[in-house]
């Protein structure tokens, strides 16, 4: 049994400060931020749009290395395995950190428990469009015309699982409507494949759509969030159409499981003070219409959750597989 004399009991205290500066600090070195798609995307573009001022707020270098494949879980398997010292983090993204081992089931990892959440970023909407020749006034008209004809309208993704095939999924099943899914490899194609009137509709994010859009290659009918984007004034919410309906793209930042909530913390603080600077914010609106979110881990752990939880019924009932 180890005995603690009075004298050291008294000084335990005072020591605390010393040992709390003898830890590292966070970063000590470059820091590796795991991108799990490739380079050119909105979620790459978000990285190296934050990278780019993490050198003047933590003192150290954020390189960016992308890791694309199997819907973002290429990424996240990695990440998963590595040592939860800040060292090697991630920038989130709906299927490889919540909803991964639903669209995947041979997964060698479970997304709710694989990883630390430390700040969520931004939401980034999305809208339904459609191919101009389309005979569709509207999305209350989309709807009705659906439910009318036998064949059925086709809509375009960016592949099985992806946000632009789930929040589909999630209007035609609360609007009662069936529609044909063509899955293509990428946001870019989805569109392209829209424009030439392969398919009828997507609901592809809002970066994606603009350039078509504005220059009159594709129609707009509806955004994916109650209060619009001013990117594309005037387009409706989906939700005037199917109320209480609310989807964004999301991302954020995650670590390994098991990191040191203090660890967090500080990455946290780092990342929020990155978010907050207007000059962040101006570009990732200018470059993607989103909005910062920010918040604590904690906050982010619940959001994650409920996204599970939120979209485990639509990929079990719609039988959904990642490519």
């Amino acid at each position: 049994m180890i005995k603690i004399t009075r004298r050291a009991a008294l000084a335990a205290p005072l020591m605390l400060p010393a040992l709390a500066r003898a830890q590292p600090a966070w970063p000590d070195r470059p820091i590796r931020l795991i991108v799990p798609f490739g380079a050119g995307g909105a979620i790459d573009t978000l990285s190296r749009t934050v990278a780019q001022r993490f050198q003047e707020v933590a003192g150290q270098t954020l390189v960016v290395e992308n890791r694309p494949g199997a819907g973002g879980t290429v990424a996240g398997a990695f990440v998963a395995q590595q040592r939860p010292d800040g060292n090697t983090i991630m920038m989130c993204d709906v299927g490889a950190n919540a909803i991964g081992k639903e669209l995947i089931p041979s997964l060698s990892y479970d997304p709710p428990t694989a990883f630390t959440p430390i700040i969520h970023l931004v939401n980034l909407p999305a809208a339904v469009i459609m191919y101009p020749q389309t005979q569709v006034r509207d999305l209350a008209d989309m709807i009705a015309q659906g439910k009318a004809r036998p064949d059925g309208f086709t809509y375009s993704s960016a592949g099985n699982g992806n946000g632009s095939h789930l929040f589909m999924a999630l209007l035609l099943k609360q609007a009662g409507v069936q529609m044909v899914h063509v899955p293509y490899r990428s946001g870019a194609e989805m569109v392209t494949a829209l424009v030439r009137g392969d398919a009828q509709f997507g609901f592809p994010t809002v970066s994606s759509a603009l350039q078509m859009v504005r220059a009159g290659n594709a129609k707009a009918i509806a955004i994916s969030t109650p209060a619009g984007t001013t990117a594309l004034p005037g387009i409706p919410p989906v939700s005037d159409t199917i109320p209480g309906f609310d989807c964004n793209v999301w991302h954020g930042i995650a670590g390994p499981a098991g990191m040191d909530p203090a660890l967090a913390q500080r990455i946290n603080d780092v990342f929020g003070r990155i978010a907050a600077m207007p000059e962040v914010q101006e570009a990732i609106f200018r470059t993607q219409a989103g909005r910062v979110i920010g918040g604590t881990p904690a906050d982010f752990a619940n959001f994650i959750q409920r996204e599970v939880v939120r979209w485990t019924p639509i990929i079990r009932e719609g039988g959904i597989r990642a490519e």
